[in-house]
């Protein structure tokens, strides 16, 4: 169980001060998405090291509605896992372009890796793990290239591998690689009600969680979070609802 330190301590609070505490796990809840609200969403594809760090780092992001893990950039027909082909492994974000665009996502992709790696993100070797940015037309190639020729002015003497593609087919990965960072804290799984692994996928709230169990909101982010959470162990009834 990852939580920070402080909502450690106040389990362990909680739980010294009354031993009798029972903590009552819920039915699983389901979410209704807002049909109307998902017509104006963007999606944007990158590729950027292991896909389960690169869905944390998007999630807690303001105007992000949700994220998935997948393959792109090749030509394997129906990758997986232990057979991607020539593909890369990507995160799909769906935002809201009336709260963050393109070129704001392009920062948060610059900022969470190493684009002057080869084939590789830190002990992660491999043509899966190569830098790519995927674009849908010609403005988002256009931010793509002004972004890239920014971080290579950054990097002075360093290459920038990063690619940019136009955008194929993204192949949604396994479930079991779906919001990994959130998985690997069945605390807050059972936080939000035990959801469906097919509503967990499409969830918003996982979404952001996914986030706060890598540790990648913002500061203000993840006190907030802390104190929600510090709440429903205070009243004995965990059902965290939104963030």
């Amino acid at each position: 169980m990852k939580l920070t330190a402080a909502v450690f301590l106040v389990i362990i609070i909680s739980w010294a001060a009354n031993s009798a505490l029972s903590i009552r796990f819920p039915d699983p809840i389901s979410e209704n998405p807002d049909v109307t609200a998902d017509q104006i969403l963007r999606t944007a594809v990158f590729a950027l090291g292991s896909f389960w760090r690169s869905e944390a780092a998007f999630g807690c992001l303001d105007g992000v509605v949700r994220t998935a893990v997948g393959y792109a950039g090749g030509s394997k027909s129906s990758p997986e896992y232990r057979s991607l082909g020539d593909h890369a492994e990507c995160v799909q974000i769906e935002y809201d372009p009336r709260i963050i665009n393109f070129r704001q996502l392009l920062d948060v992709f610059w900022i969470s890796h190493d684009a002057r790696q080869v084939f590789g993100q830190g002990p992660d070797v491999g043509n899966q793990y190569r830098s790519i940015i995927f674009t849908n037309g010609t403005e988002e190639s256009r931010f793509a290239a002004i972004s890239k020729e920014r971080e290579q002015t950054r990097l002075k003497n360093s290459v920038v591998t990063t690619q940019i593609q136009q955008r194929g087919t993204f192949y949604p990965a396994e479930p079991e690689h779906q919001k990994f960072e959130l998985k690997r804290n069945p605390f807050l799984l059972q936080l939000i009600g035990n959801l469906p692994e097919e509503e967990l996928e499409r969830s918003s709230l996982a979404t952001r969680l996914n986030g706060y169990a890598a540790e990648l909101c913002p500061p203000r982010l993840q006190r907030q979070i802390d104190a929600k959470i510090k709440d429903i162990l205070r009243k004995g009834w965990p059902i965290l609802r939104e963030v």
